[in-house]
């Protein structure tokens, strides 16, 4: 409930319009992550460890029951010669999310890929990371073990794990070596320690979804509907300026009592739209946006990554100040120059890069225009190249420093 009020402290913004379409969107980009397979490899292990982790957990219903109703595999009663075939699914997806996690370490911590490695991640982003995949590795590794213990404790015939017999599978049983020598007792010590610990791992990974980066699992799918569905290259222009410029070049359609906008731009978080606000808290950090960045590969100190986690960082201290004070009450810090910095805004190309890439289509490019708006009209705070340029375009109706007269002059003498 938190996250879903900070997020609508954003202005509102329509994003009704064509259901059909962005349901589509949802199917490809966050169930069937169509954007990550530009990467097929990568792709592939993140598949298998999204799917996996989620199917796997379909198990935790049973391993519930039959801890709750003193019951061993209920489901293998009623699931007849299905059960060990499903069983073994989930081991095979088990092994496959044990893989993935493992790989995906190694690429972020041995490896060092360079998106993984950026400075952006320094301190708990990078370390939130690693403590998820081990979590994963860990989970997966406690399942199988679970069930390596209890088919040793079936073939044995000991106590309730010898009434209901299900057979071998496929990957635990390759850890039968390690537990034959094991005494009953000790069998169902390694047993029971597995259940717990799988179950209590599970119900602290729900926990502490909420404050991780891997909230994007829950956030890709809302985030994959409110995208944004006009050309990427399109932007939102302001009605007010629209407005001005058409006054400009037809005075008499100017109203006699025009009312100027409060602001223009973003300064502060929730001056952005609460779509906006969303991409912050889906963005997953993985980086595909400031690697395919043309500022960021060629050294300036914008990082589309970083914009993204600076406003998510920056709406969470509104919130914590409105929940210690009933309402907000000013500290002193905007996101713009406290959380971003003008060098960052002035660095992007506005090229769509990183909106291309993102596998569930963020658009920091919007936060950075917004944000610079402020600057510009809010604050008059622009390149001197770039005051010269709107000098330009506001007497001459173009960047050139040429009157439009002297411009037509030009265009016959050419001819």
């Amino acid at each position: 409930m938190t996250i879903r009020r900070n997020i609508l402290l954003g202005k509102d913004a329509d994003y009704s319009d064509r259901s059909s379409e962005r349901w589509k969107n949802v199917l490809l980009l966050a169930f069937g992550q169509k954007k990550m397979f530009r990467n097929p490899l990568v792709a592939t292990l993140h598949l298998f460890v999204y799917v996996g982790f989620v199917i796997i957990n379909i198990e935790v219903l049973e391993i519930l029951i039959d801890g709750v109703f003193g019951t061993h595999r209920i489901f293998s009663e009623y699931g007849g010669v299905i059960y060990p075939y499903l069983i073994n699914a989930f081991e095979f997806l088990a092994v496959t999310v044990l893989i993935g996690c493992l790989i995906f370490l190694i690429r972020r911590n041995i490896v060092k890929v360079k998106r993984l490695a950026s400075p952006d991640l320094n301190g708990w982003p990078r370390s939130d990371a690693n403590y998820i995949l081990i979590t994963e590795i860990v989970l997966m590794a406690l399942f199988l073990t679970m069930n390596a213990a209890d088919t040793v404790l079936q073939q044995r015939g000991y106590g309730h794990y010898g009434e209901n017999s299900t057979g071998n599978f496929l990957f635990s049983s390759l850890l039968h070596p390690l537990l034959s020598g094991l005494s009953d007792g000790a069998l169902v010590g390694v047993e029971r320690t597995c259940w717990w610990l799988h179950i209590l791992g599970i119900f602290a990974f729900l926990n502490y979804l909420p404050y991780s980066k891997h909230l994007h699992i829950l956030l890709a799918f809302p985030n994959a509907y409110y995208t944004r569905l006009q050309p990427m290259g399109k932007m939102s222009n302001m009605p007010a300026i629209q407005n001005e410029v058409l006054y400009a070049m037809q005075p008499e359609l100017a109203p006699a009592n025009a009312t100027p906008p409060d602001k223009f731009g973003a300064k502060e978080a929730t001056d952005l739209s609460w779509r906006n606000l969303l991409d912050a808290y889906s963005c997953t950090e993985c980086g595909r946006c400031s690697a395919a960045c043309p500022a960021t590969i060629t050294g300036k100190k914008l990082s589309p990554r970083k914009i993204m986690m600076s406003t998510r960082d920056r709406l969470e201290d509104i919130g914590k100040n409105i929940d210690q004070n009933g309402e907000f009450k000013d500290d002193g810090k905007t996101l713009l120059h406290d959380y971003i910095s003008v060098e960052e805004l002035r660095a992007c190309t506005t090229c769509n890069s990183c909106v291309q890439e993102c596998p569930v289509s963020i658009s920091p490019l919007e936060i950075i225009l917004e944000l610079r708006r402020s600057l510009i009209m809010e604050e008059s705070n622009a390149p001197q190249e770039w005051n010269a340029m709107f000098s330009n375009v506001e007497n001459n109706f173009a960047p050139w420093k040429f009157s439009p007269d002297d411009r037509d002059k030009w265009v016959s003498e050419m001819g």
